[in-house]
């Protein structure tokens, strides 16, 4: 995941390239909520489309490493 001023705007995920094209929601309070630095963030909620222009929305949640997808929404 690449973040641009602390908010997704790229990731890689399943083999493709996917860039995020709407307004990330930052999740909380969820069932998968991490402590990590700044206010128990963290997770996102985001549409992002590939290079053949399929689209999808995706709930990702920040680990200790890195960052995975909960689910991705057609």
């Amino acid at each position: 995941m690449w973040m641009v001023d602390e908010v997704p705007a790229r990731m890689f995920y399943a083999g493709r390239r996917w860039r995020v094209t709407d307004m990330p929601t930052r999740l909380r309070g969820s069932i998968w909520e991490a402590s990590v630095g700044s206010g128990g963030l963290y997770g996102w909620r985001f549409q992002a489309t590939d290079a053949e222009g399929e689209s999808f929305v995706f709930d990702v949640y920040k680990t200790e490493e890195d960052w995975h997808v909960h689910r991705a929404y057609p």
